[in-house]
This record gives C-alpha cells, sequence and structure tokens, in this order.
C-alpha cells in the first residue's frame, strides 16, 4: 500500500500596500497613510464637538460680546464716538480671536492624556504627527467660524467694507494664518505644564501682554513710549494693522501684512517641531 504524501499549501501572501501606505522598516508612516490618518482624527474631533455642543460655546459668544461691549461701552470714550469705532476695533478683535481660542488647545491635549485617549493612541500604527495636526486643522475650523460669527456682529453694528470683500477674505487669510501658528504655542504648553491650572495660567500670562500691549484696541500713539516700542514689534498689532488697512482701503498694507507671515511661519518652524518631539516621547 502506497503512503500518499500530502503537501501543505503555501500561505498566500498579502499585496503589499501601495507605495504611499507603507510603512518602512524604521516605522515611519507613508505620505498617503499619513494623511488618511489625519482624516480620520479630524472627523473624530468633528464629531466631538458634534456630540459636546457646548464646547463651540466661546468659539460663538465671545466674537458677540467682545463686539458689543467694545462698540458701546469703550467706544465712545476711546474713539469720541461710537459710529467710526466699528472699523476700528473689528479688524482688531479679528486678530485677537486667534490667540484667544488657541488658549483651550493646549487644555484639551492635556485633558486628552489625563483621560486615556492617547493610551489608544499610542497602539495605534499611526504616524503621531497627525494627532496634533488634525487639532491645529479643526482648531482653525473653530477660528473660521468665529470669524464669519464677528463680521457679520461687525456689520450689524456699523461696519462699513464698501464693497472691498476680496480685502475682507484676505484679512481673514492672515488672521486664519497667524491663529494656527499660535495653536502649536499652546500645544506645546499642554504637552509640558502638569496640570490644567497651570496651561491656563501661563496662557493667561501669555495672551494679556500681548492683547493689551497692541493696537487692537487703541491707537499706540497714545501709549507711553517704552509701551509704543513694544506694541510696534507686537505681531498683534501688525496683523491689526493689516486687517484694518486692508478693510478700510488705507494704509500700508504689504509691511504688516508680510510681518505677519514670517512671523506665522517662525513660530510654526520653531514650535510645531517642539511639540510633536514632546508628543512623542509623552507617548
Amino acid at each position: 500500500m502506497s503512503a500518499t504524501t500530502t503537501q501543505a499549501r503555501p500561505e498566500p501572501r498579502p499585496e503589499p500596500a501601495p507605495a504611499g501606505e507603507r510603512q518602512s522598516d524604521d516605522g515611519r508612516i507613508g505620505a498617503r497613510a499619513n494623511l488618511r490618518h489625519i482624516s480620520a482624527l479630524i472627523r473624530r474631533n468633528a464629531l466631538q464637538i458634534k456630540q459636546n455642543p457646548e464646547s463651540m460655546a466661546d468659539a460663538l459668544l465671545m466674537p458677540i460680546v467682545m463686539t458689543l461691549l467694545f462698540v458701546y461701552v469703550f467706544g465712545g470714550a476711546i474713539a469720541g464716538e461710537a459710529g467710526g469705532y466699528p472699523n476700528w476695533i473689528v479688524p482688531g478683535l479679528m486678530a485677537m480671536m486667534g490667540l484667544s481660542l488657541a488658549m483651550s488647545v493646549g487644555t484639551g491635549v492635556h485633558e486628552d492624556f489625563s483621560k486615556g485617549v492617547m493610551d489608544r493612541f499610542r497602539s495605534m500604527p499611526i504616524a503621531r504627527s497627525s494627532v496634533l495636526i488634525a487639532k491645529v486643522i479643526v482648531e482653525l475650523g473653530r477660528l473660521l467660524v468665529t470669524m464669519a460669527v464677528l463680521l457679520v456682529v461687525g456689520l450689524a453694528v456699523g461696519l462699513e467694507l464698501n464693497g472691498r470683500w476680496v480685502e475682507l477674505l484676505a484679512a481673514v487669510g492672515l488672521a486664519a494664518l497667524f491663529g494656527a501658528s499660535l495653536t502649536w504655542i499652546f500645544i506645546l504648553l499642554g504637552l509640558t505644564m502638569r496640570s490644567a491650572q497651570a496651561i491656563q495660567g501661563m496662557a493667561f500670562m501669555v495672551m494679556m501682554p500681548l492683547q493689551f500691549g497692541s493696537s487692537i484696541f487703541v491707537p499706540t500713539e497714545t501709549m507711553p513710549g517704552w509701551l509704543q516700542a513694544f506694541a510696534n514689534v507686537n505681531p498683534l498689532s501688525q496683523l491689526a494693522e493689516a486687517s484694518r488697512n486692508l478693510i478700510n482701503g488705507a494704509g500700508d498694507v504689504a509691511g504688516p501684512a508680510v510681518s505677519v507671515v514670517l512671523w506665522s511661519v517662525g513660530i510654526t518652524l520653531v514650535t510645531a517641531p517642539l511639540a510633536i518631539s514632546k508628543f512623542r516621547k509623552k507617548v
């Protein structure tokens, strides 16, 4: 009786992933996979906002409260008459909103660590940078919503555009660019500080001198000489002046606009790699 020899069938080889989605031998994620991870994390953060709409309260209410407060409470005292003040204060508030909203990002990153969300990310084969980039993009979306509310309220209280819609979009773009760069600073604070209270305290120490030592609310000519020197180089002053000149159609635009772009690129180039490196060490 002859024995029949049975040979095991070879296991089918998995098809190689597309070049853009392959993971290299050193653990790096391909560009296409990285974009897919960022997209998924953006959807996750957007769903969190949908499930917790209270998280949008600051983005929706802050521009309303700040515009009405400065136009009707301080407008007459600061500008002599409240009538022309909206064209001064609304572009300044556009510069301020990015800084104010970015503060919450650091606290959010800290809460994700304390709630164990980052432990789940640690076990996933995803690029660590995609977690932070998704947060920046979602925060940029919140900032654009805030800008829209601010402009609607500004038009209601007397902001005059005189058909300068393209210039208005350019001003919003500058504010969004600078706001996105500021987000990296507060993400870094959220990764460095040990408590939410410490993050808020440090953010407050950063925010107050930048906001009130600038031309957001009043012309720098009314300030003491030493404060004028600081206000004139303050990037918030540069952003406020660029937005103001774009919307009002008067004054130099190129100088302050280039300054804002350089500040934004410089802040991002310094703080984004530091934040991503700190994040990789924590997870």
